[in-house]
């Protein structure tokens, strides 16, 4: 299969989410690294291409210059990845899928509602893929969890827990340090800052493994570190359209805590658990049955797992294979998109601009009800009421 060229915006020397995506975008050999624009600085985004291997002139600037560079280029860049501050995911994202680009933006794919519903007919419109990296849903038994739950292995699920809570954020010495300062400063961050960085993962988890929607959501925000404008702790009860329960709880202030993402699901005729921590064991408990933990890479699992696991049982996992397995899903829909044959169905997993527009109503949403000391609040998009 021909390799698809792929460009990256952001992500420059020293950042924490780049060498993830640039090794999940070059595990399978799916993707050739041809293009950049890794800093806001242009020297250094321009010298650290060039040393990540980028031929000179398509080591960038800025991303205005890399869209006017690679829009007129007949061997021009497959996918765009945009790993840029929050604030300019919109304006980026729009201008790329206008010129004719697939996109996979980092979360949160908008700052608004508005945003994202732009966004989401600007790549219908486009005829372009947008996806978000909602990274974690790239795991083997997250993906398995999803099929068990598909087909009935549960019976109907009645409730859903998500967890996303560290205590990174704990040291009340530290609410000046301006690399946590910013993300409680409304001015840089929006309406939210623990839930719309850490929460809206757990939620679309819960979203991704049920298949069902959120509705309407209750929320409980509160800053424990009181000279923050922004929560660093919220507890969301919420409504899913297929009937199920949902709880969620997301915190930087738990001390104890290191990353902390686990989803929780319970149907009439069992429950499933797994943690992104221990990522390759997940805890199946069938109703009147024995505890069972399923391990990622043996045999008789499902076809979204055997598609996704990378290593042999026994064998860890990590993060940067979860967002190759995102990157794969994307190679396969564009080459399918190329070659206008229906996508493998196991690879169509990768979360659309459309779950990045839920999330933004929910931040929103938990925003207006934590304000209201609870009240339940619609958490869907206008365009989808």
């Amino acid at each position: 299969m021909t390799k698809l060229n792929w460009g990256m915006i952001g992500g420059g020397e020293g950042s924490q989410i780049g060498p993830a995506h640039r090794l999940g975008a070059g595990l399978d050999g799916a993707f050739t690294f041809a293009a950049g624009a890794l800093d806001h600085r242009a020297d250094a985004g321009r010298d650290y291409g060039q040393r990540l291997g980028l031929a000179a002139d398509r080591a960038y600037g800025d991303w205005r210059e890399m869209l006017e560079g690679e829009k007129g280029r007949e061997d021009r860049v497959d996918l765009v990845t945009v790993a840029t501050p929050n604030s300019t995911h919109f304006e980026i994202t729009k201008a790329f899928l206008e010129a004719g680009f697939h996109v996979l933006c980092e979360k949160p794919m908008t700052m608004t509602v508005e945003e994202g519903e732009d966004i989401v007919r600007t790549a219908a419109k486009a005829g372009r893929i947008c996806a978000v990296n909602y990274g974690y849903t790239g795991y083997s038994l997250v993906r398995h969890m999803r099929a068990m739950v598909a087909r009935g292995d549960l019976g109907k699920v009645r409730l859903v827990k998500a967890e996303f809570a560290h205590g990174h954020h704990a040291d009340a010495a530290n609410a000046d340090n301006p690399r946590v300062r910013w993300r409680y400063d409304p001015a840089q961050a929006g309406v939210s800052a623990q839930f719309a960085d850490c929460g809206i993962h757990a939620m679309h988890m819960a979203s991704f493994v049920t298949g069902q929607e959120v509705t309407e959501l209750s929320a409980d925000t509160v800053s424990c570190i009181e000279s923050r404008e922004l929560e660093d702790d919220a507890m969301v009860n919420f409504r899913m359209d297929g009937g199920t329960v949902g709880r969620l709880w997301t915190s930087s202030i738990a001390l104890g805590r290191q990353h902390g993402l686990t989803l929780q699901v319970f149907g009439e005729n069992g429950g499933l658990r797994w943690s992104q921590e221990q990522p390759n064991q997940l805890y199946w408990m069938p109703l009147n049955g024995r505890l069972q933990v399923i391990e990622r890479g043996e045999g008789g699992l499902s076809p979204e797992a055997d598609r996704t696991s990378r290593v042999t049982v026994g064998h860890a996992e990590g993060m940067p294979l979860a967002f190759a397995n995102i990157y794969a899903d994307l190679a396969e829909a564009i080459h399918a998109a190329k070659a206008g044959r229906p996508i493998d169905p196991a690879a169509d997993l990768y979360p659309r601009a459309e779950d990045g527009l839920r999330s933004m109503a929910a931040v929103f949403a938990v925003a207006q009800s934590g304000k209201a000391r609870g009240a339940w609040t619609d958490a869907r998009p206008p365009m989808f009421r």
